[in-house]
């Protein structure tokens, strides 16, 4: 049979592991990159319904930079679950106490909204310094282009 699309199976999914040095970067530009590899898209195979992207540790996520008036402009919103319990963030304080939780969230933004992208997400490890506890996994270094 000619000319039919292959689909990938699980089976075919290298899986390999990539660190990225976050300091100097600019966020959203990180989180496109980071997003493209979790899903797999630099894949030959890339299938939409399947998970065939990379494990990805990002370190100095205190290091990320934010463009323009963002850092005091910028807001993240969470709700208590009460009545009138909208509790709202600048991307200063945030970069300040958690600056991991800033690099995770533009992420999750740009990743799919269903089971496949929670599986995807769960392959995102940040630091917000220098020394992470996968050596194991021998990630390779992962530069982004500015």
């Amino acid at each position: 049979m000619k000319g039919y699309t292959k689909s990938a199976k699980k089976t075919e999914n290298p899986g390999k592991w990539y660190v990225v040095d976050a300091s100097g970067v600019v966020l959203g530009r990180l989180a496109s990159v980071v997003a493209s590899r979790l899903r797999g898209k630099h894949h030959p195979l890339f299938t939409p319904h399947m998970d065939m992207g990379d494990h990805m540790v990002v370190i100095n996520a205190d290091k990320v930079v934010l463009t323009g008036k963002k850092l005091a402009q910028k807001r993240y919103y969470r709700h208590t679950g009460y009545i009138g319990g909208l509790k709202t963030t600048t991307a200063k304080t945030l970069l300040e106490k958690r600056p991991e939780d800033i690099v995770r969230f533009a992420v999750r933004g740009m990743l799919p909204k269903n089971r496949l992208g929670r599986a995807l997400f769960k392959k995102l490890k940040v630091y917000a310094g220098e020394e992470h506890p996968h050596s194991a996994q021998q990630p390779e270094p992962l530069s982004i282009q500015q």
